[in-house]
């Protein structure tokens, strides 16, 4: 697996005087996609209590199916996590990012491990840093989490951590309800989710001199069914790649950020698409989120559903066993839909699959 080097704190750094940037933060941007702001207002809206509740559930649900499919993404309002625990949470956060250095050592990447802890692992010398800094943690099967991560954090972020986790728990699982609804997966082939593989992270991400010159999280698609985001203190930065264009996304007020992930553009047969996305920073404001990912069981393997394949429309993704999917996509270093990519069939073996 090779040896993995952590880099604590851009927070940390930024505190020094800072004559220039160091250049494993300086991005290339010579080939950047062209920015679009004026897209901003096109996102879809989803509303969950339309989704579930009264007249208008089968209207609501077209427009859910039509987000997934051309865009991966969706901002989801009246999604039932209160106010008070949304901005209980924040505080406590926002509080943990503010402990001395000393204390978040606590939580550290520790040798060997490839992503969970505190702190930027760094795979080669070449490699381009993100401005920000990380908590990473596995949250379910809790056999499978660090014991020194969220058990033994401040009791009154873990309290509040684990009420939000119950809360983002029932909610995925009625999100992946309502999406297998829409594809009209056979009841099984999305409960596969339930009591899966959950991850949890807690991102600051600071301000920079330059913010330019850097990113606060490469563009990169995630490895989820789906990925659920809070962004926590109102401060933009999220980016959406459609159509080749970055689109920045205006957070609405409470609203929660949803995005397909890799998983779940397999397990549809490429009728959803999983949506690059990125992180940008500002030279004033700190932008603080915590996402939480969804992922199938450890014992169960990914693939396009078997109900939703057939001679009209063949398999376009390799099967593969969950645990190596995930091993695979950690030590990969990905860039963009690099590794989505790598499960593609080939156009022979497509040609083949109904012979």
């Amino acid at each position: 697996m090779g040896s993995f080097e952590a880099v604590l704190s851009v927070q940390e750094f930024i505190n020094q005087p800072l004559i220039s940037l160091p250049q494993r933060y300086i991005q290339p941007h010579n080939t950047e996609p062209s920015l679009d702001k004026t897209l901003c207002d096109a996102i879809p809206i989803i509303n969950l209590k339309k989704l579930i509740h009264g007249e208008a559930t089968q209207l609501e649900l077209e427009k859910l199916n039509s987000a997934c499919r051309e865009w991966g993404f969706f901002q989801l309002v009246d999604h039932g996590i209160s106010s008070q625990v949304l901005e209980r949470l924040k505080d406590e956060v926002e509080g943990f990012f503010r402990l001395p250095m000393e204390e978040k050592m606590k939580y550290k990447v520790r040798p060997g491990d490839i992503h969970e802890g505190y702190g930027t692992v760094i795979r080669s010398k070449d490699q381009k840093l993100d401005w920000g800094d990380r908590l990473f943690m596995k949250i379910n099967p809790l056999d499978k989490s660090e014991p020194h991560l969220l058990p033994q954090l401040p009791s009154s972020l873990r309290s509040i951590l684990e009420l939000y986790i119950v809360e983002l728990q029932n909610l995925g699982m009625i999100i992946m309800r309502l999406l297998g609804k829409a594809l009209r997966m056979e009841k099984r082939e999305w409960e596969v989710f339930e009591d899966g593989i959950q991850n949890m992270r807690m991102s600051y991400y600071p301000p920079c001199p330059q913010p330019e010159l850097v990113m606060g999280l490469n563009a990169h698609s995630d490895a989820t069914g789906i990925t659920i985001l809070n962004q926590m203190n109102q401060v933009n930065g999220l980016q959406i790649n459609k159509d080749g264009i970055w689109i920045p996304v205006n957070v609405i007020s409470d609203a929660l950020l949803v995005n397909i992930g890799d998983i779940l553009e397999i397990m549809s047969n490429g009728a959803y698409k999983s949506v690059e996305h990125r992180a940008t920073v500002n030279s004033e404001k700190e932008r603080i989120s915590i996402a939480m990912f969804f992922l199938t069981k450890f014992e169960s393997e990914i693939g396009p559903a078997i109900s939703l394949i057939g001679p009209e429309n063949p398999p376009l993704f390799k099967r593969i066993g969950t645990e190596k999917y995930v091993k695979d996509y950690f030590t990969c270093q990905n860039k963009g839909k690099s590794y989505l990519d790598l499960m593609r069939i080939t156009s022979e073996k497509l040609s083949n699959a109904f012979d």
